[in-house]
């Protein structure tokens, strides 16, 4: 087991094709990404340039010289009566499982999306069983909103959708800053 200390940072270009692979691995095994198909790295790449051409945090952490998981928040959704909300997204590397790098990651995107005057975070998490992911998000304060029961399916499976949510900064209790 590695002791170094992680690195967090802002992802870069060149850090597309390991976080490619790391995608790829929940794409190709599990349900916690409802994609079939693993993107490549260019089209990991435009997505990353999305979110930071809307001023989102996307964020890697390294451990022992390797990308150990990336995290990032995203519109939540397309219409301008959400702008204050955002939806995060936090993966990491089945090469470092338990370590902390989730909660790590995830507490950083918090941090930064509370700091540009955003006022929800809405987690989409595939499968009510996916336990690691709930955990992390109702450590870090998140309350389950719901269940949409069977909603997406894949690897012969029917999956569901939890919704889980958080109150960044002031949240409802005064008027959103003016962008």
């Amino acid at each position: 087991m590695n002791h170094s200390l992680p690195t967090l940072r802002d992802a870069i270009d060149t850090d597309f094709a390991e976080i490619a692979e790391i995608y790829a691995h929940y794409v190709l095994n599990g349900v916690a990404s409802f994609e079939i198909t693993p993107p490549d790295a260019n089209e990991l790449k435009i997505r990353w340039q999305s979110i930071r051409d809307n001023g989102l945090p996307y964020l890697v952490i390294e451990q022992a010289g390797k990308i150990g998981g990336y995290a990032y928040a995203s519109q939540f959704r397309p219409r301008p009566a959400y702008d204050n909300t955002v939806e995060d997204s936090v993966y990491v590397s089945p090469n470092f499982p338990g370590q902390g790098l989730g909660q790590i990651l995830l507490t950083d995107i918090i941090e930064k999306c509370t700091s540009l005057g955003l006022r929800q975070m809405v987690a989409i998490i595939g499968d009510t069983k996916n336990q690691p992911s709930i955990n992390l998000h109702k450590k870090l304060g998140f309350q389950e909103i719901g269940v949409m029961p069977s909603t997406g399916y894949k690897l012969d499976q029917w999956i569901d959708t939890v919704i889980m949510q958080r109150t960044l900064g002031d949240g409802d209790t005064t008027p959103p800053m003016l962008k």
